[in-house]
This record gives C-alpha cells, structure tokens and sequence, in this order.
C-alpha cells in the first residue's frame, strides 16, 4: 500500500466513517480542519483528501470499524509505516497480532508478521515489542536476520 493508494481509499469511505461516528458534514468537517464544501466535494468522490486530512482521519478515527477495515488494527501504523517508507526502531508494545496479522517467520527473539489487510511486514520482539515495520518483503526479512543475529 503506498501513500496515494490510501488517500483513495480513506477518501472514498469518509462519508461512510463520518456516518458511522454519527457526524454531520458541518461537523465532521469541523473536525478534520476543512470546510464543509471541501468535505462535500471529497465525498462525493469529486476530489480526493489530502495527504495531511488522510493522516488526520486516521489519527482521530482510528478505532472507527471502517477505518480498521480498510487499514487493519492499528491505522497508525500503515499511516507511520507509509509516511516514512519504514519503521526501525524500538517502538510501542503492540497486542502481539493475534488477529490481524499473521505469521512469517519466528525466532527465539522475534517474530515476523504480516498484516493481513494493508500487507505490511513488522517485526515484534518476545514482549510483543515492535522494532520494524515496512512494506517491503525482502527488507523486512534482512533486518529479521540482522536483529536475530544481533543476540548472537
């Protein structure tokens, strides 16, 4: 998933995210910093959000049953993922991806996933600690051998 392939896709489901939050298109706009006819415009698929209103309807919407259909669990993350092309560090401590992810690969420190919904790869820790995240299969499985080397 790249950074114009969301903007359509969050675009083309706003009104739908706005219904589900019970929002009117006054308020809704209100919320992401836009005017109302600029909200109008985007949902009724005249134009596409910008980059910026995307990150924004992700960040305030992000437990929003559309959102987390389009994006998986933690949209925050695709968005993060996507903005900086790859994640490489240390970060939050994740639920360990019982549900959206599944299984690439594991190690006796790590753990290789894949979001079954945007297809992005990251690597958790034995806490469920993420230290990668990218779109890129073999970039992932790299810095999986890296870090599992790294303990040895």
């Amino acid at each position: 998933m790249i950074q114009t392939e969301i903007i359509e896709v969050i675009s083309s489901k706003l009104k739908l995210i706005r219904i589900e939050e019970g929002y009117t298109q006054d308020k809704m706009a209100e919320i992401l910093g836009v005017s109302k006819k600029t909200l109008v415009q985007i949902e009724k698929g005249r134009t596409n959000g910008s980059w910026t209103l995307i990150v924004a309807a992700c960040a305030l919407f992000r437990e929003n049953s559309t959102m987390i259909s389009i994006l998986g669990k933690d949209p925050l993350e695709v968005i993060e993922t996507v903005a900086h092309e790859r994640i490489d560090k240390s970060k939050e401590k994740t639920l360990g991806g019982k549900i959206w992810w599944k299984e690439i690969s594991e190690t006796s420190g790590y753990r290789l996933q894949q979001n079954v919904i945007s297809q992005h790869y990251r690597i958790l820790d034995k806490k469920d600690y993420r230290w990668f995240s990218t779109f890129s299969k073999e970039e992932a499985e790299q810095r999986f051998l890296e870090l599992e080397n790294e303990l040895w």
